[in-house]
């Protein structure tokens, strides 16, 4: 159970974070392709797809908010919180846009 949590993190404390994040003004960028997000997405999401995260760092960090990431599932979105985390941003992992919305 242990390993589970640590890889995929506690759901309450995961959702009180968020909420937090969004409290203090965070942003929630999805990473899917423009042709997902048109689909549906969470309003007032900034699109950003996963392919871009690396060349956009520097304008998500002049943004100076806490970034929520969602995306289909959560792979796409988990893989570029990393790279936030990595370039000292406040990010988390959202997983799926639904479960945002």
């Amino acid at each position: 159970m242990g390993l589970l949590s640590s890889l995929f993190g506690n759901k309450e404390k995961k959702q009180d974070l968020i909420i937090d994040m969004i409290q203090r003004g965070g942003i929630i960028i999805d990473v899917r392709t423009p042709q997902e997000y048109k689909s549906g997405h969470v309003k007032g999401s900034k699109n950003i797809p996963g392919d871009r995260i690396d060349k956009e760092i520097n304008a998500i960090k002049k943004m100076n908010k806490p970034v929520i990431l969602c995306c289909a599932s959560g792979a796409r979105s988990g893989m570029a919180t990393s790279k936030l985390k990595n370039a000292g941003i406040e990010a988390v992992n959202g997983g799926s846009w639904r479960s945002l919305n």
